[in-house]
């Protein structure tokens, strides 16, 4: 489970019902079944309508990415390319192969298998180039669906609001219900507004951060894989691998070489 998710849907749903009861409300006052119909439905319809079935059929391992937690580990990664490189330059690339099956990173393995096989380093990289943009934007329409469905929602719970105020003015015989009616109405715009900046807009970004990270991984292997057929030292491919790593990840395989120093 993503520990910030959840978190952070537990701190922002509870600011937002937690205030309201403060302020003398209950919760049976923010139920209203028409309007989440209204708001949900008009939203999920509006945003089918942007993408293709294909696309669509993907929305649960959309949902998986904003709730489990992914670690990307850049510095079992980094190590593992420098101990590749220092393979590579004793015993030659082709030794490369019996390593294969050891490695659980796909991505890296499918980029040394194209260096086994003596591929031209200039279409290794054209080819690994692909496979991280097409990846990229494989991940990013879950992102895209989720900032689209933000966009809708308010819209949509203006809407709710509107049709529950034509219906009020129809009944306006009865000014003793007119201001529980027009609550109601607005609880439209409330489930649409809420929806879109608690849960919709806050999960694109999710994805979003979460490729980034994932794609930062991925150029570090294309430059990795780029440098071990080259033939380059093992310590240059570890200083250079360095620049691609977060801060933290930075510190952590710098400590780990310190350790290993004073071994």
């Amino acid at each position: 489970m993503d520990l910030a998710t959840l978190i952070g849907l537990l701190i922002g749903m509870g600011g937002l019902i937690g205030g309201f009861l403060l302020e003398g409300g209950h919760i049976g006052m923010l139920v209203v079944e028409t309007a989440f119909i209204i708001v949900i439905g008009g939203t999920i319809g509006a945003t089918m309508i942007c993408f293709t079935m294909e696309e669509l059929k993907k929305i649960g391992y959309f949902f998986k990415e904003v709730f489990v937690d992914t670690k990307v580990d850049y510095v079992t990664v980094v190590d593992t390319l420098v101990d590749t490189a220092d393979k590579a330059r004793r015993e030659g690339l082709l030794s490369l192969e019996s390593q294969l099956s050891e490695i659980d990173n796909e991505f890296l393995t499918r980029g040394l298998q194209l260096v086994i096989d003596g591929t031209d380093p200039e279409l290794t990289r054209h080819m690994l180039e692909m496979e991280i943009e097409a990846f990229e934007d494989t991940e990013m329409v879950g992102s895209e669906i989720f900032m689209t469905a933000g966009g809708f929602a308010p819209t949509m719970g203006i809407i709710g609001t509107v049709m529950g105020l034509v219906h009020v003015l129809s009944n306006i015989d009865d000014p003793s219900k007119l201001g529980g009616a027009i609550a109601v109405a607005f609880l439209a715009t409330l489930y649409g507004v809420g929806s879109a900046n608690v849960l919709w807009i806050p999960f694109g970004q999710k994805i979003k951060v979460k490729t980034g990270k994932k794609t930062l991984l991925m150029e570090l292997v294309l430059e990795g894989v780029l440098s071990i057929q080259a033939g380059e030292n093992p310590r240059v491919i570890r200083e250079k691998l360095m620049t691609f790593l977060p801060p933290d990840s930075r510190e952590n395989l710098q400590e780990q070489q310190a350790q290993q120093a004073r071994m």
